[in-house]
């Protein structure tokens, strides 16, 4: 099997797996329901994955690959740090409006990294991932004068939070609060507690 057709069958399998534990939670999804909503046969799914567990985790790290294509892109821009931060936020914004699902599934690897030491490592890889291309942003921006001299790694964590915290819109009632009002209101916070007046 030619490589482009196993990794759309890897595709084809996350895919289903992400539906089923967004339906059913993680303890109560089972292979049989993945080899129903992927369409393909359990020898198919069982050829790539020799169980729930393996599968699951590898999940996180197709979403990761997926995230952090578009995370490093914005980190890389030519654009200013408070520019980088409002895109990031608003990436997140757009994610959440396209495609709410794999922050269902967060909440679930969340309560499995509880545990679980292997989801734990996995979650704990991911976010320091992502505390870091945050806190390489707001170190920009204290170097280059536009923010002020602030302990970049809490600034960092209290971002990382805030997005985060996406994950409770799909779990609680938002009383008419949407996620994209949320992120707005949000960003302006931070802005305005980071920029230096001038």
């Amino acid at each position: 099997m030619n490589e482009s057709l196993q990794t759309q069958r890897k595709e084809q399998i996350l895919d289903a797996a992400l539906a089923v534990i967004v339906s059913n939670g993680y303890d109560n999804s089972r292979m049989d329901d993945i080899v129903a909503t992927s369409k393909l046969s359990k020898g198919a799914i069982y050829w790539y994955y020799k169980s729930k567990k393996e599968m699951y985790l590898d999940l996180i790290n197709f979403w990761v690959l997926r995230y952090s294509v578009t995370l490093n892109h914005i980190v890389e821009e030519d654009a200013s740090p408070s520019q980088q931060l409002k895109d990031l936020f608003q990436y997140f914004i757009d994610q959440n409006e396209s495609d709410p699902q794999p922050f269902v599934a967060l909440t679930e690897f969340w309560s499995m990294a509880q545990k679980d030491p292997d989801f734990k490592k996995k979650l704990q890889k991911v976010y320091t991932h992502f505390l870091e291309l945050i806190d390489k942003i707001i170190n920009r921006g204290i170097q280059s004068g536009e923010f002020k001299q602030v302990n970049s790694r809490i600034t960092a964590l209290s971002i990382m939070v805030n997005i985060e915290s996406i994950n409770w819109f799909t779990i609680f009632e938002a009383h008419g609060v949407t996620v994209k009002e949320y992120m707005e209101t949000i960003t302006d916070f931070i802005l305005s507690g980071l920029l230096k007046k001038h």
